[in-house]
């Protein structure tokens, strides 16, 4: 035993390589017509953010994914509803690979694909990736929380839009990264519920970084952005209960253009905007479309958690136990409810 590994990597267990992003793209490549597509919901979902296109986002889906085959019929009501209101509403789907934990649990399909603590990254990222080209060929536009620092190199060429947990609005890290994604970035306020610490992150990646990453063939190396304009605000509620009302609404709107920030911000219809219930996302959304049909274009979109099924599921010990259609982690609501909910929301929203 040399002198340095009695002094590092001490509590390593085990370190694998992992593929690099450019021979992940090249075993599941996608065509040049998919990457326009992504190209234009991007510049869509921006035209929403700048005020030039006047529909509102709805991004829709499972809180995470964790089964292909649901993710996929999923994806195909999805579009069909797309298809029904695309006039007042661009529908982007939520794709969530990864999730933030507060102590442990199941942190998403890419880390764990398996749902049994095995822990295949390789797997997982070959799977997520796979999962996002399909939904992407049905015509949907992927949405995607950004979490890992190296994980957008494998998947974000097919994200349309990303959002900033409120875990990781304040890291250094993450609005470093947000400053080079190539799509809109959403910024969740804080866990407390203050939205003052998202409006700093999107002031942050609003301009140039430099920091350490990996390239296409996996190396380090020293990334230097050039800033994204296309950040905004993602109301989710706090510790103190919801902020989706029209009072915080108005001093979001305030305190955006004394920063001289073009206010724009997407409404979480979850989380603590419905204390964690979410049969109450209803209510949510009706309070978000009034709030907007009353003059408040400010708010750009909305967020709703939903699968085939109703409600949650823990991880059973035989996983053929596990209930299709239902959600491991937050709680959704059904498909019937949201079709029900996305169709009124389409006839009550104006023109």
């Amino acid at each position: 035993m040399n002198a340095i590994s009695k002094i590092n990597n001490i509590t390593i267990k085990q370190m694998t390589s992992l593929i690099s992003p450019a021979d992940l793209r090249k075993s599941l490549p996608v065509t040049e017509e998919m990457l326009l597509t992504v190209n234009d919901f991007r510049r869509q979902i921006a035209n929403i953010i700048h005020g030039k296109d006047k529909r509102i986002l709805a991004i829709v889906g499972p809180c995470s994914i964790h089964d292909r085959k649901a993710a996929l019929e999923y994806a195909d009501k999805l579009k069909d509803l797309q298809d029904k209101v695309s006039d007042k509403m661009l529908v982007v789907m939520r794709v969530y690979f990864e999730k933030p934990r507060t102590t442990i649990g199941w942190r998403g399909l890419i880390t764990d694909p398996r749902l049994d603590g095995s822990f295949d990254i390789a797997e997982g990222l070959h799977i997520a990736r796979g999962i996002m080209i399909e939904i992407l060929e049905k015509g949907l536009a992927v949405g995607s929380e950004i979490l890992d620092p190296i994980v957008p190199q494998y998947i974000s060429d097919l994200i349309s839009w990303a959002s900033i947990g409120a875990r990781t609005t304040e890291s250094q890290v993450h609005r470093e990264i947000s400053s080079g994604l190539s799509m809109p970035v959403g910024f969740k306020n804080s866990t407390d519920g203050k939205f003052e610490k998202a409006i700093n992150a999107i002031r942050s990646s609003n301009h140039p970084h430099s920091f350490i990453g990996i390239d296409d063939q996996g190396l380090t190396s020293i990334c230097r952005t050039k800033g994204n304009i296309n950040g905004h605000l993602i109301l989710r509620g706090g510790d103190n209960g919801p902020n989706y009302h029209v009072e915080t609404i108005e001093a979001v709107e305030e305190t955006l253009k004394k920063m001289n920030i073009a206010p724009a911000m997407v409404i979480d219809c979850s989380h603590s905007n419905s204390g964690k219930k979410y049969q109450r996302q209803n209510r949510v959304l009706t309070s978000i479309i009034e709030s907007r049909n009353i003059g408040h274009d400010s708010i750009k979109g909305f967020m709703l958690e939903s699968n085939l099924f109703e409600g949650n599921q823990p991880i059973p010990e035989n996983l053929q136990d596990l209930k299709y259609g239902v959600s491991i982690t937050d709680a959704c609501i059904s498909w019937t409810n949201t079709e029900q909910l996305i169709l009124q929301a389409y006839k009550d929203l104006n023109s």
